[in-house]
């Protein structure tokens, strides 16, 4: 019990720990300069050879460098894409709110059927959202929180919830997204290294994916309710009393949700190729449907955000509109600002956590990092299992300081690929085993971007008794991190000694 007070007294707020966290990263990268931190890697060249390439820590703590921090901090903040994203996005979700869709939405979600069932549903379609990219953070989140507090429990946990099934399956697609086709570029190029006509599939990993999917969606499901649930207890700020559920918003949820789905068939009618008057919305430069829909300059991927939040104002407008809850323009406007009201502090926290990623990112202590750990797997004489140990781990790793997919798989794919296949593995293997590790500590990094996302619904969720601070967040994900882990190595050595297929036409071997 001292201990535990002794930990409450020291536990800091995290605005505090993200200044720590960047004073500690200014002090580390000019001690790693003073030992002239490196690595080198093999990397692909544009004219198909392996080529070195070497990076260096950056030294910040210098005069220089302070500079380079105090004339970029303004700049960082408001080019940090989670904060437009998120204040967009909640603008539409203040509408749903305000009118009662959510409480009439989530009432008759909740009704009748288990909290389990609530709490696996939840988590299986957080993991099929990453196909929707970082967008899905910024969406499920907030609504995680709502579900479970309209269904009588902590909102905290379905937050932890939908943040580790987004962040733990953030490899597990059944559909290819932008991520994936960046990744299978560098792959197809190394392999191509050794093997001209080799060819990569799609539908690559749809076999394996399908099944982690659903395996992951139970592990999520038992952690949060047998031990993030009981460990949270009841929210002090929920209301006992029984809810009801008249005709009138009967009526309004019914009608809104038609409304919606007119929407929704609109906006995919335009995102299927050479339909007539449809396909408005695919970036045609393109020649594969994955890079059309989700490539870096398709309206996919550049206007998604407002798409959604369309559809939440219209959903929330209709069913204010029929329920009587919206009766006049100010009322709208109202409910257009009303999830606004209490972002102060987030914005605060956005801005301190978006100056320590900037910062951490211009040290380059990450990407030397998994420079390293790249050129130990190109040195080492592993096969089969021991190398997809490794390389799963090495992934992991690596991921704890350098979240962002492409960019590690940019510097260790020219590595991993080449040790794989002159091991008999196939390339679609190498790069599984690299995302399998990138879900096991991808919930767990602050350099994560939308991980700040997270923290902040955390914090605006807490009562002045259950304030955990950056830390104590992170603890909740930890055991979602470590299952993960557990099932990944599972499920790789099965499909390996069996010799399942990966997906249609890939398999383990070459």
């Amino acid at each position: 019990m001292r201990i535990k007070r002794k930990y409450e007294k020291v536990m800091l707020h995290p605005i505090m720990t993200f200044c720590l966290l960047i004073f500690g990263t200014i002090i580390l990268s000019g001690v790693l300069t003073l030992f002239n931190a490196s690595a080198t890697y093999s990397k692909v060249s544009n004219i198909g050879s392996y080529v070195s390439d070497s990076v260096y820590v950056e030294n910040l703590f210098s005069l220089s460098g302070l500079k380079f921090i105090f004339s970029n901090a303004v700049s960082s903040f408001a080019s940090f894409t989670p904060l437009s994203m998120l204040i967009i996005t909640l603008i539409g979700f203040g509408v749903m709110d305000k009118s009662g869709f959510l409480d009439s939405f989530f009432y008759v979600l909740t009704k009748k059927v288990s909290k389990r069932v609530v709490t696996f549903s939840l988590s299986l379609v957080c993991i099929l959202a990453s196909i929707g990219g970082d967008l899905s953070y910024i969406v499920l989140i907030p609504l995680a929180a709502v579900l479970f507090k309209y269904g009588k429990r902590h909102p905290k946990a379905g937050i932890i919830c939908a943040f580790a099934s987004l962040s733990c399956g953030i490899g597990i697609n059944i559909f290819m997204n932008s991520i994936d086709s960046a990744l299978m570029s560098y792959t197809l190029s190394s392999a191509n290294l050794l093997s001209p006509d080799y060819q990569m599939s799609t539908f690559s990993y749809v076999f394996i994916m399908l099944v982690c999917a659903l395996v992951l969606a139970c592990i999520v499901t038992s952690i949060t309710e047998r031990v993030i649930v009981p460990k949270l207890g009841k929210y002090a700020l929920l209301d006992d009393e029984e809810d009801y559920f008249t005709k009138t918003e009967r009526r309004a949820l019914v009608i809104s949700l038609f409304a919606g789905v007119i929407y929704l068939l609109i906006f995919v009618y335009n995102i299927i190729p050479n339909a007539p008057l449809g396909g408005a919305l695919l970036d045609y430069s393109q020649t594969l449907y994955i890079d059309k829909l989700f490539g870096y300059n398709s309206f996919f991927n550049q206007g998604f955000v407002f798409v959604v939040t369309i559809l939440f104002i219209i959903l929330g407008l209709v069913y204010g509109i029929v329920n009587k809850s919206i009766r006049n323009v100010k009322d709208l406007c109202n409910g257009l600002s009303y999830s606004l009201d209490y972002i102060g502090k987030v914005l605060v926290l956005i801005f301190f956590a978006s100056a320590f990623i900037f910062i951490f990112k211009k040290t380059n202590i990450g990407t030397v990092f998994t420079a390293y750990l790249a050129g130990i797997i190109s040195k080492t004489n592993f096969t089969g299992i021991p190398l997809m140990m490794l390389t799963l781990g090495f992934s992991a790793l690596a991921t704890l300081l350098l979240p962002s997919s492409v960019s590690k798989w940019s510097i260790m794919s020219g590595s991993v690929v080449h040790v794989f296949m002159n091991a008999g593995l196939s390339p679609e293997l190498a790069q599984l085993v690299f995302r399998a590790g990138e879900c096991a500590t991808y919930a767990l990094t602050p350099v994560m971007a939308y991980f700040v996302v997270y923290l902040a619904f955390m914090e605006l969720y807490s009562t002045n008794t259950d304030k955990d601070g950056l830390w104590g967040n992170t603890k909740y994900l930890v055991p979602y991190s470590f299952y993960t882990l557990v099932m990944w190595i599972v499920v790789l050595i099965l499909f390996y000694l069996i010799g399942l297929p990966l997906g249609i036409g890939t398999s383990v071997a070459l």
